[in-house]
């Protein structure tokens, strides 16, 4: 059989152990990933007809390939054929996830960028849903009779989300799912009560970088997302959600398990759906030329409370899911969640995190509908205290999608172990607000250094359409 090209032919070696575990294998102080335990899984070739959906084409699997090289040997040497990668994309992410931060360097503006990009990454990089959903749970009945009419609405536009996602047959006999993209970030814009500094030269001052985002049956997920030259990485196995950055280490998340936000921007149907499943409709509203039927999800008291800690306390956290009344489709989805943090004999500080996404270019892959763009504009606004004593920053993404896939072979519940150094207390999402703004301390919490690259990465993804609204 003729040796297929590109990145996905490789898939079934992916599975087998190319993660980001592998070269971080040699890397003292490194945890060890859950996708390490792909390494020496043999995935049988038996079955050579079976057939792999990806963003765009169908590729045969089964052909035992020389393991692929995820980035650069220390050695200087290549793996088998690194070099096939037709696109280039995939070994550029992994040389994104693979890459070691550098020592901060004492230049110019370097601790403004390294604050910014811990900012970022600890905001934008792998935020939570509202509440916790399975998978297995069924979606509720359509019901009108002693149903309110904001629950009946609800339920008949989920039923045909599902039905333009796909259809629940097609999305029910999904057991695991793959994703990778591209994505660019920036901080635009930093407001205080006396001025406004905006980032003029957005392109140039994005931080570019990728991710990678496996999902399994119940409720287990893994993403690595790395972005100028720091790496944030998460999972959950089912019973516990965990997270490693630079500045913080491992640890878990506190509250219930939760499904990764980023997976709800149009990559998981069924998750969303169930996401909405006890959500109310509140109204309509024009969304970039499209009516849209608007559902509202709150996060229940004793969720808030579980997910709080100490002198901080979670207020509220809403979902707000715009659903197009012409294609049934998921095309902007805003949460916004508030948090109390009481200092001690002082006033109480407020946090609210807005988060706005915007999905685009859906495209079905294996019959079921992906949004392959989007992007996110985040506002972290900052007030209590003095009257005139508020702050607001205001950051954005964009991304892309190159590869989808359902039903990956081999993948087990062993790629979703939490690593080994996870430390046995939950931290609160709230370590992830600033600490300083611009140098004057605000909120006492960890202490860590952000790791920074000493060279800028050369960007491939240049042509990405980038919006900003100032």
């Amino acid at each position: 059989m003729e040796r297929k090209q590109g990145f996905f032919s490789a898939l079934e070696d992916v599975v087998r152990g190319l993660s980001p575990a592998r070269s971080r294998g040699k890397s003292p102080g490194r945890s060890r990933s859950p996708m390490s335990g792909l390494l020496r899984r043999k995935v049988s070739t038996s079955n050579s007809d079976s057939l792999i959906a990806r963003s765009g084409s169908l590729r045969p699997v089964g052909e035992t390939l020389t393991p692929l090289m995820e980035g650069p040997d220390p050695d200087g040497e290549e793996i088998g054929e690194s070099k096939r990668l037709g696109s280039g994309l995939g070994q550029w992410v992994r040389g994104q996830l693979t890459r070691n931060p550098s020592v901060a360097v004492n230049e110019s503006g370097c601790a403004g960028r390294r604050s910014d990009l811990r900012l970022l990454l600890g905001v934008m990089g792998a935020p939570l849903a509202p509440v916790h959903v399975s998978t297995t749970d069924p979606l509720p009945h359509l019901s009108i009779k002693d149903t309110p009419i904001e629950t009946s609405s609800a339920q008949y536009i989920l039923q045909q989300y599902t039905a333009a996602s796909g259809g629940q047959k097609v999305q029910n006999a999904v057991k695991n799912a793959y994703a990778m993209g591209k994505l660019k970030m920036v901080a635009s814009e930093f407001e205080t009560a006396t001025k406004v500094v905006k980032n003029r030269n957005v392109s140039r001052a994005a931080e570019s970088g990728g991710f990678v985002l496996w999902q399994m049956n119940p409720d287990m997920w893994y993403v690595e997302l790395a972005v100028g030259g720091s790496k944030v990485h998460a999972g959950c196995n089912g019973k516990l959600v965990w997270r490693h950055t630079p500045w913080l280490g491992a640890h878990s998340a506190k509250g219930p398990v939760r499904p990764l936000r980023r997976a709800l921007q149009g990559l998981d149907p069924r998750t969303t759906a169930s996401m909405f499943a006890d959500s109310i409709c509140i109204g309509e509203k024009n969304i970039n030329g499209e009516d849209c039927f608007i559902l509202k999800l709150a996060a229940d008291p004793r969720t808030l409370k579980a997910r709080s800690e100490g002198p901080a306390e979670i207020i509220r956290h809403v979902l707000f899911g715009y659903f197009s009344q012409k294609t049934g489709l998921l095309i902007h989805m805003e949460d916004s969640h508030l948090t109390r943090i009481q200092s001690n004999g002082g006033d109480a500080v407020y946090w609210e995190t807005t988060i706005n996404s915007f999905l685009d270019d859906y495209r079905p892959v294996e019959g079921i509908m992906i949004a392959h763009s989007g992007r996110s504009v985040v506002t972290l606004f900052r007030f209590g205290e003095m009257a005139m004593s508020h702050t607001k920053t205001r950051m954005e993404e964009a991304w892309t999608i190159e590869e989808v896939a359902f039903n990956v072979p081999g993948l087990s519940m062993d790629c979703f172990i939490p690593p080994a150094d996870l430390g046995s207390a939950s931290i609160s999402e709230t370590c992830e607000l600033p600490h300083e703004e611009r140098g004057k301390p605000v909120v006492a919490g960890h202490r860590a250094k952000v790791a920074a690259l000493e060279k800028a990465h050369p960007s491939s993804i240049d042509n990405l359409v980038w919006k900003v609204e100032i």
